[in-house]
């Protein structure tokens, strides 16, 4: 387990800073201690220094995982965010949408958020921006991109596409055995 390189580290960040902004710091010093990432076979994790100090006995091939895996790095070296972040975003997120009860099985299936099934979202949200998906109860779903900003969601057709899907909280049960 290795600290993030500068260019790994300007990656990570860009990723998070789509979904919470200039929250990162926040994310970093905690009232709780301070948190750090590290890197460990390609999969990003969020750790507790002081559990980064226990976890310094453990030889590296001996460890399997430590802290929260907040993503990994593709072989061409794109950030790829998994749905175990999902927790940690969820306090920080600028852009939020929230999907009606009918739309939320589809989403947590793998498919994109419709206008038909979008409930509200927040006011100002550019195209492409990141946004946390809640159900209608504020229960975190999961996240994506959005397709179109808050001004185009009111005039497009029902059948449109206004959140891509990027993860949600069904990969748990899709992909259990592969998130570490």
């Amino acid at each position: 387990m290795r600290p993030l390189t500068e260019a790994e580290t300007r990656a990570v960040f860009e990723k998070l800073g789509k979904y919470i902004g200039e929250n990162i710091q926040l994310l970093v010093e905690r009232p709780n201690g301070t948190y750090c990432f590290r890197l460990h076979r390609d999969r990003v994790y969020y750790v507790s220094e002081k559990l980064l100090k226990g976890a310094a006995s453990i030889p590296r091939g001996s460890l399997v995982a430590l802290g929260t895996c907040f993503g990994k790095f593709t072989k061409t070296q794109k950030f790829r965010l998994n749905v175990t972040a999902l927790d940690f975003l969820t306090p920080y997120a600028k852009y939020k949408v929230w999907v009606k009860p009918g739309s939320e099985q589809s989403f947590l299936y793998g498919n994109h958020v419709l206008k038909s099934g979008l409930g509200r979202i927040t006011e100002n949200t550019a195209q492409y921006q990141g946004v946390v998906v809640y159900s209608m109860a504020d229960v975190p779903l999961g996240f994506g991109v959005a397709a179109k900003s808050t001004q185009d969601c009111r005039k497009v057709d029902p059948m449109a596409i206004v959140v891509f899907h990027q993860a949600d909280v069904g990969e748990y049960v899709r992909s259990e055995d592969t998130l570490t």
